[in-house]
Protein backbone atom coordinates (compact mmCIF):
# COMPACT_ATOMS: atom_id res chain seq x y z
CA UNK A 1 0.00 0.00 0.00
CA UNK A 2 2.92 2.47 0.50
CA UNK A 3 4.39 2.06 -2.75
CA UNK A 4 1.27 2.87 -4.42
CA UNK A 5 1.54 6.59 -2.85
CA UNK A 6 4.79 7.25 -3.91
CA UNK A 7 4.37 10.15 -6.91
CA UNK A 8 5.85 8.04 -9.46
CA UNK A 9 3.49 5.32 -9.11
CA UNK A 10 0.29 7.44 -8.05
CA UNK A 11 0.91 9.13 -12.20
CA UNK A 12 0.22 6.13 -13.70
CA UNK A 13 -2.15 3.97 -10.92
CA UNK A 14 -5.10 6.28 -9.94
CA UNK A 15 -5.95 5.47 -6.20
CA UNK A 16 -9.20 3.83 -6.62
CA UNK A 17 -7.30 1.46 -8.90
CA UNK A 18 -4.61 0.64 -6.47
CA UNK A 19 -6.84 0.02 -3.62
CA UNK A 20 -8.99 -2.38 -5.77
CA UNK A 21 -5.60 -4.66 -6.90
CA UNK A 22 -4.54 -4.12 -3.01
CA UNK A 23 -7.96 -5.64 -2.32
CA UNK A 24 -7.90 -8.59 -5.01
CA UNK A 25 -3.99 -9.10 -4.33
CA UNK A 26 -5.60 -9.82 -0.43
CA UNK A 27 -7.61 -12.32 -1.70
CA UNK A 28 -5.31 -14.79 -3.46
CA UNK A 29 -2.34 -13.89 -1.31
CA UNK A 30 -0.26 -16.50 -0.25
CA UNK A 31 0.40 -15.57 3.65
CA UNK A 32 3.88 -16.31 5.02
CA UNK A 33 4.07 -16.77 8.94
CA UNK A 34 7.77 -17.73 9.49
CA UNK A 35 10.58 -16.00 7.22
CA UNK A 36 14.29 -17.61 7.26
CA UNK A 37 16.82 -15.55 7.47
CA UNK A 38 18.44 -13.92 4.11
CA UNK A 39 21.78 -11.45 3.70
CA UNK A 40 22.03 -11.92 0.17
CA UNK A 41 21.19 -8.53 -0.91
CA UNK A 42 23.51 -5.63 -1.31
CA UNK A 43 20.95 -3.48 0.28
CA UNK A 44 19.86 -4.87 3.77
CA UNK A 45 16.41 -4.19 3.47
CA UNK A 46 16.14 -5.42 0.89
CA UNK A 47 16.38 -9.26 2.14
CA UNK A 48 12.80 -9.41 3.25
CA UNK A 49 11.55 -9.25 -0.02
CA UNK A 50 13.96 -12.30 -1.06
CA UNK A 51 12.77 -14.07 2.25
CA UNK A 52 9.18 -13.50 1.88
CA UNK A 53 9.79 -14.83 -1.81
CA UNK A 54 11.51 -17.86 -0.76
CA UNK A 55 9.26 -18.73 2.05
CA UNK A 56 5.98 -18.72 -0.02
CA UNK A 57 7.72 -20.42 -2.72
CA UNK A 58 7.19 -17.36 -5.17
CA UNK A 59 7.70 -17.76 -8.87
CA UNK A 60 7.93 -14.02 -9.54
CA UNK A 61 9.54 -11.38 -7.26
CA UNK A 62 8.55 -8.12 -9.05
CA UNK A 63 10.58 -5.01 -8.81
CA UNK A 64 12.42 -1.54 -10.17
CA UNK A 65 15.29 -1.86 -7.60
CA UNK A 66 17.55 -2.31 -10.74
CA UNK A 67 20.74 -1.82 -8.30
CA UNK A 68 20.04 -4.53 -6.06
CA UNK A 69 17.18 -6.72 -6.67
CA UNK A 70 17.26 -7.03 -10.38
CA UNK A 71 20.71 -7.78 -10.22
CA UNK A 72 20.14 -10.68 -8.52
CA UNK A 73 18.16 -12.46 -11.58
CA UNK A 74 17.21 -15.22 -9.54
CA UNK A 75 16.83 -16.21 -5.43
CA UNK A 76 15.73 -19.80 -4.54
CA UNK A 77 13.89 -20.56 -7.42
CA UNK A 78 11.79 -17.11 -7.89
CA UNK A 79 12.94 -15.30 -10.93
CA UNK A 80 13.29 -11.60 -10.14
CA UNK A 81 12.26 -9.20 -13.23
CA UNK A 82 10.74 -6.17 -13.95
CA UNK A 83 6.78 -5.46 -14.20
CA UNK A 84 7.42 -5.14 -18.67
CA UNK A 85 9.18 -8.53 -18.20
CA UNK A 86 6.34 -9.99 -16.33
CA UNK A 87 3.65 -8.71 -18.71
CA UNK A 88 5.40 -8.98 -21.27
CA UNK A 89 5.74 -12.71 -20.65
CA UNK A 90 2.41 -12.93 -19.93
CA UNK A 91 1.42 -11.72 -23.08
CA UNK A 92 -0.07 -8.11 -22.08
CA UNK A 93 2.44 -6.16 -23.81
CA UNK A 94 4.56 -6.89 -27.16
Amino acid sequence: MRVTRYPRIRERLAPQLAGRLINELRDIAVVVKTLPVVTVSPDPYDNYLLATAAAGSADFLITGDKRDLLALELYEGTKIITVREFLTLHRKLP
